[in-house]
């Protein structure tokens, strides 16, 4: 979620994620074997399947099951025909979605969307009625404890990344896509990094400042994040830190 104090918030929801390993590891290998098929099982030739073997070793996804995804995408092994859709639409609040899946059975996934939405306050909208509004971009949280922002800054744009700044507790630094491994990769050398993904950045956001249409935009982030074949759920949701921690104390 866009807004203030969003690696906090996310800090606060790990444990409950944490529940969601085995969910996320097949979301990890959907995306290995797809980044494989795209372009090769060469980590260093595919910058695409080199992110999401970082993201699956970071999350301890063993490495046989991996070394099996890669060759289900290139062919060395017989596997599941995986498509890439991106969906868009509206939650609770006027909130912006851009959803990206994986799956087998358009039909039924978009079947799926569709009811959680509609049921939840949301609904599906044309191709570009909302991706007008995001940007992809790398993105790489580094814990601020104990580190000196100016060296931390120098070290980055060095680096060749666009821009740092200082969200709450965290470093949050902007890459493009393209040498976002690199970027990482370097940093990670001398900095713990909290998380490192590419993301759909939103150029606007929507404030939600009512508990209620919080609460609603949560259950159906969730119920989204939650399905089998969406890969990412991005929004343009702007939740104050006092509304998202009385929702984590209901």
């Amino acid at each position: 979620m866009a807004g203030h104090s969003k690696w906090a918030n996310i800090k606060h929801r790990k444990a409950a994620q944490d529940a969601k390993r085995a969910k996320t590891w097949t979301k990890l290998l959907k995306e290995i074997t797809i980044s494989a098929r795209e372009g090769g099982g060469d980590e260093n030739a595919n910058p695409r399947l080199r992110t999401a073997l970082l993201k699956a070793r970071g999350s301890n996804v063993p490495n046989d099951t991996i070394i099996r995804a890669i060759k289900k995408g290139t062919g060395e092994l017989e596997g599941v025909h995986y498509e890439e859709i991106t969906y868009e639409g509206y939650g609770p609040g006027g909130v912006a979605l851009l959803i990206e899946a994986v799956t087998d059975n358009k039909q039924r996934t978009v079947s799926e969307i569709r009811h959680i939405l509609s049921k939840h306050g949301g609904n599906l909208g044309e191709n570009g009625s909302v991706a007008w509004n995001f940007s992809r971009k790398g993105i790489i949280i580094i814990p601020a404890e104990g580190i000196d922002e100016d060296d931390l800054m120098m070290e980055v744009l060095e680096s060749g990344a666009d821009d740092m700044k200082k969200d709450g507790d965290y470093f949050e630094i902007t890459t493009d896509p393209s040498p976002f491994n690199d970027i990482h990769e370097s940093l990670s050398e001398k900095y713990s990094i909290e998380s490192a993904e590419i993301s759909q950045v939103p150029g606007t956001t929507v404030k939600i400042d009512d508990l209620h249409t919080a609460e609603k935009f949560m259950k159906l982030y969730d119920l989204l994040d939650d399905h089998d074949d969406i890969q990412k759920v991005w929004d343009n949701s702007d939740i104050p830190e006092e509304i998202m921690n009385q929702l984590e104390n209901e």
